[in-house]
């Protein structure tokens, strides 16, 4: 991580405020946000492609993702 990408102790104070419930609300709905995203990548870059093939690549690359 670069050092202007790291979070400010303001903001992790915030993000500590935040109920754990919360969190893990936000943290799914980042994940289904992604998701949508990386569809609409994947059918910019393969228009020919069914909604089906869409789906299956944007599953096979969740499941092989890393941090």
């Amino acid at each position: 991580m670069l050092a202007d990408e790291q979070a400010s102790p303001e903001q992790i104070a915030a993000l500590r405020a935040i109920p754990g419930e919360r969190r893990l609300h936000l943290a799914e709905q980042l994940y289904w946000f992604a998701r949508k995203m990386k569809a609409a990548g994947l059918r910019c870059q393969h228009p020919d492609w069914s909604e089906e093939e869409v789906n299956l690549e944007v599953t096979r690359i969740f499941l092989h993702v890393r941090s």
